[in-house]
């Protein structure tokens, strides 16, 4: 089971558009979230797409502020995406 009940694993050019917006202009995040991409691979699910795109439009210091526990998301919807990345 690849943890996608329902659909096809992520498509190839969907995998690399994400892993393109994943890349930051701060090394900490970049890390993380190449981290965090390479362990879910094609079996990341729409929901943690969806966190990971809310969490990819805030600037980099404040992503990072959420990643390394100095501050909780206020959008609660991507906490449990926030705890993934806290702890890659």
């Amino acid at each position: 089971m690849n943890g996608r009940p329902d659909m096809e694993a992520l498509a190839p050019d969907r995998m690399k558009r994400l892993a393109w917006r994943c890349r930051r202009g701060m090394l900490e995040n970049d890390l993380v979230l190449s981290r965090f991409l390479a362990r879910r691979g094609s079996a990341i699910t729409e929901d943690e797409i969806a966190m990971l795109d809310v969490l990819l439009d805030l600037p980099d210091r404040e992503l990072w502020d959420l990643i390394a526990g100095r501050r909780e998301p206020v959008d609660a919807a991507v906490a449990p995406l926030v705890a993934q990345l806290r702890s890659t």
